[in-house]
């Protein structure tokens, strides 16, 4: 039998939407890695936070999708210093009419300490999420009725711009369901199984031979997707961590032949 692959999103599927933390998913994430199961991480977040994140639960041999799959994390690397890519996407941001760039604010804008200001987070991680290579998350608080001239500006310039759960994330358009891709044509034969709770996820979820839409209080639910007609995707109950464990658990009990192994 193939092995299991997870590809999971961070904030509010992995990482509870508030505190950050991923401690009720922690008996899913040991049962991952007795069964010496890969859990990709794949985020909007840069390969800085996601290093340190990945190193914490265990699966730093495991490659990484940062910054909504505009890069991958090999595994065991530390994040690079090639911001190319992200100077190329601010250029291209500040060449928009004043009226539509204006309406816009990126983490950029906000500097470390606007960023910690923002998302909560304390000024060492908000100096990591900072320091963005490949892509500028941020927020439109510009007249609701312009967001989507904004998209369609950046659009015509080859910017590429995707909702997550929290913000609006600019890039040069490669997806987390790319990188989801190239990852399971390196662990072929496998089965996979993702999980996230944002728009920007459903491609994943799509790709993934099994996907899991993580219940999340705080944010409008995703509408209903093809696939869950079939049962190829479905949705948690519970929130966050705590949806997550669960729906792990349940895959690898079903399909990862070590764990049956184990049990017998």
């Amino acid at each position: 039998m193939p092995r299991i692959v997870v590809f999971t999103d961070l904030d509010g599927t992995l990482l509870d939407h508030e505190t950050y933390s991923w401690a009720p998913a922690q008996p899913a994430l040991d049962l991952a890695k007795a069964n010496d199961i890969p859990v990709v991480l794949a985020s909007s977040k840069t390969a800085a936070e996601i290093a340190e994140i990945r190193t914490s639960i265990g699966f730093e041999h495991v490659p990484a999708i940062v910054e909504n799959g505009a890069g991958i994390l090999p595994a065991f690397a530390a994040a690079g210093d090639d911001h190319s890519a992200h100077d190329r996407i601010i250029a291209t941001l500040n060449d928009l009419p004043a009226d539509l760039r204006g309406g816009f604010e990126g983490f950029t804008d906000w500097g470390a300490d606007g960023v910690a200001r923002e998302t909560g987070l304390p000024r060492e991680q908000a100096i990591k999420a900072h320091a963005r290579q490949f892509s500028e998350p941020g927020l439109w608080r510009g007249p609701a009725d312009r967001e989507a001239e904004f998209i369609d500006a950046l659009m015509a310039r080859g910017v590429h711009a995707r909702r997550g759960g929290r913000y609006l994330t600019l890039s040069f358009g490669a997806t987390k369901a790319d990188r989801v891709s190239e990852i399971i044509n390196d662990y072929a034969p496998c089965r996979s199984i993702a999980l996230g709770d944002a728009p920007n996820d459903v491609e994943m979820l799509e790709t993934a031979d099994f996907g899991v839409i993580i219940s999340n209080a705080h944010a409008k639910p995703l509408p209903p997707l093809p696939s869950e007609a079939t049962g190829k995707i479905i949705r948690t109950t519970q929130d966050g961590p705590t949806g997550w464990n669960q729906a792990v658990t349940q895959f690898v009990s079903q399909y990862s032949p070590v764990h049956k192994n184990k049990e017998a």
